[in-house]
């Protein structure tokens, strides 16, 4: 039961900290975090899954509304096979947007994508385009078009006469966790967890990350 809107002790729940923002890491088995970032787990998936959901889901959710992408609009997701890039084809799809994928390799498949291709040279014509790694399609988005990209490591998007471009940061938000949760919870946004590793493993799980192909997270079970 929750009073006055709080979360009863024993709830299951999720949050994302801006480490780089406040400082307030979350490598550690007890966090603090502000109650306003906190919110209830899915309850349709595990924990473990659950814990994919913060950083990738609202790095994706508030990229998509800084691009103010809508129902019918034509949108590239450069890096669509991984998990910032997945999660938003899927929510845009939700939300009506034709969406196309941008991939690395050849045969990955993307949810809610209508075409997924390998080759930027076979894209044109977007309304919107977001880049999750620093692709810099430029070429692809129409005039008067966004272009929004997450790949801070690749620099600063560049400026294109016509079209409004952006880098963005992701925040805490808890009520963007919470609608996030609630398209698990519907079966909108599917997650994906690539392997789990014991906190003692810890050497093996980043040898893991630093592997290509993954087929979702490397999750860290405390």
């Amino acid at each position: 039961m929750v009073i006055g809107g709080e979360l009863p002790v024993g709830e299951r729940v999720i949050a994302m900290s801006h480490q780089l923002g406040t400082g307030r890491g979350t490598w550690a088995d007890v966090v603090v975090l502000p109650v306003g970032a906190v919110v209830r787990a899915p309850e349709s998936v595990s924990l473990v899954e659950a814990a994919t959901l913060p950083l990738a889901g609202l790095t994706a959710l508030q990229t998509l509304d800084w691009l103010e992408v809508g129902a019918g609009e034509r949108l590239l997701v450069a890096g669509a096979a991984g998990a910032v890039g997945g999660i938003a084809v899927q929510v845009a799809a939700a939300r009506g947007v034709r969406v196309d994928a941008l991939v690395s390799r050849e045969g990955q498949q993307v949810p809610g994508a209508e075409l997924v291709t390998t080759d930027p040279r076979a894209l044109t014509g977007y309304d919107v385009v977001f880049d999750t790694y620093g692709a810099f399609v430029l070429g692809a988005v129409v005039e008067g078009g966004r272009y929004a990209s997450i790949a801070s490591q690749a620099g600063v998007v560049p400026e294109v006469d016509g079209v409004r471009t952006a880098n963005i940061q992701v925040r805490e938000d808890g009520a963007g966790l919470g609608e996030l949760v609630g398209l698990v919870d519907d079966g909108v946004v599917g997650l994906r967890v690539d392997s789990t590793f014991a906190i003692r493993d810890v050497r093996a799980a980043h040898e893991r990350f630093g592997q290509r192909g993954l087929s979702g997270k490397v999750a860290m079970v405390f």
